[in-house]
C-alpha cells in the first residue's frame, strides 16, 4: 500500500471520526460546544457599529474555523460574507473553494490555525503550511482579482493554556503564516495589537470571544478594502 493511499485512508478515518463525535474539533470540543461559549459571551455587536461594518466588508469573505465564524454569529457580519465552522483547519478549507469562488468577493481574509495547531500529526505546523499553500494557490486561481489576506492565530488565556499545553505553538504557527504570506506574495496582519490594552475580550472558554473582539478586529482591517 502506498504512501498516497494510506494517507487518504488516513484522512477519512478522521473526518469519519470527528463527524461521529458530532463535529468535534481536533480537540475534542464539539461545534455546539464551540457556539456555547461565544454564545455565553453577551449580545451582539451595537447595531449602528454592525450596519457600518457590514458596509465596509459587503464585498469581502473571511474564511476560517470557530473563531472567524464568530463574526456571522454575533451578527457583527452577515453570514454572506462569512464561510467558517467549528473545526475547520487548511485542509478542510480546501472544501470551501467552489462556495468562496460562487460569493466571487474582492477580499478575502483567511483566519485559520486554532485547530490546525492541534492536528494529530508528528509536525502539525508544516503539514497545515502545505495545505495553506495549496488553499492560497487555489484562490488565486478560482478568484484571480481577489485580495487575499492572512490573519494570525488569535491567543488564547492563561486559564486555556493550562488545560491545552499545545497552544504555546501560537507564535511559532503566526510566525510560519507570515512566512507564508511573503512566500505567496499576499498581504498579512497581526491581529495581536488588539490584546495590547488589556480589555477582556473572551468568552468563557479563554479561546473564543465576545463581540467587542470582532468590532476591533474589523476596525483594524477597514482600511485594506478601503
Amino acid at each position: 500500500m502506498n504512501k498516497k493511499i494510506v494517507m487518504t485512508l488516513l484522512t477519512g478515518s478522521i473526518a469519519l471520526a470527528l463527524a461521529a463525535c458530532g463535529s468535534n474539533t481536533p480537540d475534542g470540543t464539539s461545534q455546539q460546544a464551540a457556539s456555547q461559549a461565544q454564545e455565553q459571551g453577551g449580545a451582539a455587536a451595537p447595531e449602528p457599529a454592525a450596519n457600518t461594518y457590514q458596509q465596509i466588508f459587503q464585498d469581502s469573505v473571511f474564511l476560517g474555523d470557530s473563531i472567524t465564524e464568530g463574526l456571522s454569529f454575533h451578527d457583527v457580519l452577515d453570514e454572506k460574507n462569512v464561510l467558517a465552522g467549528a473545526g475547520k483547519t487548511a485542509q478542510f478549507a480546501l472544501d470551501d473553494i467552489d462556495e468562496l469562488a460562487r460569493r466571487n468577493s474582492k477580499q478575502v481574509f483567511i483566519q485559520l490555525g486554532s485547530d490546525d495547531i492541534l492536528w494529530p500529526t508528528d509536525d502539525p505546523t508544516t503539514y497545515s503550511m502545505n495545505n495553506y499553500a495549496k488553499l492560497i494557490g487555489l484562490i488565486k486561481e478560482k478568484l484571480p482579482q481577489a485580495r487575499i489576506t492572512l490573519l494570525t492565530v488569535t491567543p488564547v488565556s492563561e486559564e486555556a493554556l493550562k488545560k491545552e499545553p499545545r497552544y504555546e505553538n501560537i507564535a511559532d504557527y503566526n510566525k510560519a503564516v507570515e512566512e507564508l504570506a511573503d512566500k505567496e506574495q499576499v498581504e498579512f496582519t497581526d491581529l495581536s495589537p488588539i490584546f495590547a490594552s488589556g480589555a477582556d475580550l473572551y468568552d468563557s472558554d479563554g479561546i473564543h470571544f465576545k463581540p467587542e473582539f470582532y468590532v476591533q478586529m474589523l476596525e483594524l482591517l477597514k482600511e485594506q478594502v478601503k
